[in-house]
């Protein structure tokens, strides 16, 4: 009887102390907690897409290039959706290469990494920083080497590179964007701003645009880029070659701005190892664009007046566009490419 009543009462004070409501102390503590979740980056604007950078140092920081190849053999590709800004050039035989900007935010591994082009200088000029490749004709490598940038290249430079066992060479030379980085020159600046920006949150619908889902684009006969409209996203996803473009972690690409801007291509006596011509884009001078952002697109002009100059985008009446803040595509087809929209 005595052992049973210690029992009942020993279990009357746990049942009294699970049932006690808590003090304001314990309350407010997790008041504390429920506040303290981050609210998102709260650091200076990025140059390169108007939004939030994680802090003062990462807004200050220097960007890195990647040369970043689209052959079939190289898809899917590592990373690219991590890029602020991909430049998007002819090749030869009318396949595209990718030129992937990275600042506000790094890669662990980008890839494939392919050669320089003739092309590559005057983009990177305004960007600075690091351009990461694998090599390419002498001539075109000292052709970069005069731009401001750190050039770092697989021939050389092999520590800077990862070079990946389960892929086939060319298609095997891989980095990561904060390694690359790290060969910065001493006191390597943050890119120029690239573009202007509505505030956050604002519509894109300047004078003149109208409301589109799909764009078509096409490079030659090995290419054709399509962007189509996600409005649960309100991003611009991508297929090419009439498949979906995705990255190695199942990522389709998508971004929140599509620039396309027409430019001419000039030979330069030169040829790669399968026998075609390695034109040179000429993106100095002016020229047409047309520009997709939020589910609208608008006709535009583009100028650049030199290779440090950044290219501006007006609409046809000359005033600034500005973009909805996030990652832009700049796509650099023939003059006359043909290009279909709904």
């Amino acid at each position: 009887m005595r052992r049973a009543s210690i029992g009942l009462l020993v279990i009357a004070l746990l049942v009294a102390g699970c049932s006690k409501k808590p003090s304001s102390s314990s309350a407010g503590a997790s008041t504390t907690s429920t506040a303290a979740v981050p609210s998102g980056p709260s650091g200076p604007p990025d140059p390169i897409t108007g939004l939030p950078t994680d802090s003062a140092a990462v807004a200050a920081q220097p960007a890195v290039t990647v040369k970043v190849e689209n052959a079939p053999e190289a898809r899917p590709q590592s990373g690219m959706n991590e890029a602020d800004l991909v430049v998007e050039e002819r090749v030869e035989g009318s396949v595209v290469r990718f030129l992937c900007v990275f600042h506000s935010h790094d890669a662990a591994l980008v890839g494939p990494i392919r050669s320089v082009r003739p092309t590559d200088p005057a983009i990177v000029t305004p960007i600075g920083g690091v351009f990461a490749f694998s090599g390419g004709t002498p001539v075109f490598v000292a052709r970069l080497r005069t731009a401001p940038v750190r050039a770092v290249q697989e021939t050389g430079q092999e520590e800077a590179f990862t070079i990946r066992r389960d892929k086939r060479r060319p298609h095997a030379t891989y980095a990561s964007t904060t390694r690359l980085r790290s060969y910065a020159k001493p006191g390597a600046k943050p890119p120029a701003k690239l573009f202007d920006f509505l505030p956050e949150g604002s519509p894109f619908e300047p004078v003149g645009s109208v409301p589109i889902t799909h764009l078509s684009v096409v490079f030659g006969q090995l290419t054709t880029a399509v962007w189509d409209w996600d409005p649960t996203q309100r991003l611009w996803v991508r297929t090419t070659n009439g498949t979906r473009h995705v990255m190695e972690d199942g990522s389709q690409l998508a971004f929140a701005n599509v620039i396309v801007q027409y430019i001419g291509y000039k030979r330069t006596g030169y040829t790669d190892v399968a026998g075609f011509r390695v034109d040179e884009g000429v993106v100095t001078g002016t020229g047409k664009a047309v520009i997709l952002s939020g589910g609208h697109m608008i006709d535009a002009k583009w100028s650049k007046p030199s290779a440090s100059s950044v290219t501006q985008y007006t609409d046809l009446q000359g005033a600034p566009i500005k973009l909805t803040p996030g990652k832009t595509w700049v796509m650099l087809p023939q003059i006359g490419a043909v290009t279909t929209t709904s």
